[in-house]
Order: structure tokens, then C-alpha cells, then sequence
């Protein structure tokens, strides 16, 4: 379905303003999850354990904190049987734009600042795991 509507999205507007919108989308759905679903007043660390059972429960991926850089607030973070793009075939492609905007609205919602997400390994370009650098705006 996703992949349908993104592809109905590009014929009509281009790749990049479907890829644009997909992350929009994804922003207000995380949003909306983090302020429903998760308890946003929480130590970063016990955050960061409740979203990945909550994740891992709802069946949405495995999500593992690779680095966090303190002096710019980068975060490097990965998920694995993502719900996305998990199983498709290589396509050298990067295709999670959805889940670029869901995270960013996640960690928007948490630390009330913007980031900035994007895929920088993805299931569908040959890797085992979808893997997103987080930055703040």
C-alpha cells in the first residue's frame, strides 16, 4: 500500500516532493504515536527503552541506539525487521522516507526540538538493517 501510494505520489509530482510528503506524513504520525503512545517525561534512557518495546511489540521494528554524540546531539540509530522495507528485494535504493519523518516526530515530541532524518543504509540499497542519522535542527 505504502509503496503504491508513493509511487502514484512521484508520477504526479516527482520523486522528491513524494519523498517530501512521505516524511511529512511520517512526522505527524510520530507525533501523534509519542504523544499517545509513549511517556515523554522520562530520562532519555528509559525513553529510548520504552520506544523500543514499544516498537517491538507492535510488531514495527528493532530499534538499537548506535552512537549519540553529546556535543551535537547526533544520534545514529538503527532498525532491523522494520515493518517498511524489510524483506524486499535489493534495489539500490533508499526507500524509508516514511520512517525518516515518523522518527523525527518521535524525537521532536520527546526533546521538543526539530531533527533532521535520514536513511543512510536501508534493506532495499543491500543492507541487513535500516540505519538513520538523526540531527538536531
Amino acid at each position: 500500500l505504502e509503496y503504491c501510494i508513493n509511487h502514484v505520489l512521484a508520477e504526479e509530482f516527482g520523486g522528491e516532493r513524494a519523498n517530501e510528503l512521505f516524511r511529512k506524513a511520517g512526522h505527524l504520525a510520530g507525533t501523534e504515536f509519542a504523544h499517545n503512545m509513549l511517556d515523554l517525561t522520562l530520562n532519555m534512557d528509559a525513553f529510548v527503552a520504552q520506544l523500543q518495546q514499544i516498537l517491538k511489540d507492535l510488531k514495527i521494528g528493532i530499534l538499537r541506539i548506535e552512537n549519540m554524540e553529546e556535543s551535537d546531539g547526533t544520534i545514529i540509530l538503527s532498525v532491523g525487521q522494520d515493518l517498511d522495507c524489510s524483506g524486499l528485494p535489493a534495489t539500490d535504493e533508499i526507500v524509508c522516507n516514511y520512517d525518516e519523518g515518523f522518527l523525527s516526530g518521535i524525537l521532536e515530541a520527546y526533546t521538543k526540538k526539530p531533527f533532521r532524518v535520514r536513511e543512510v543504509d536501508c534493506w532495499a540499497s543491500g543492507d541487513r538493517v535500516c540505519r538513520f542519522q538523526c540531527k538536531p535542527i
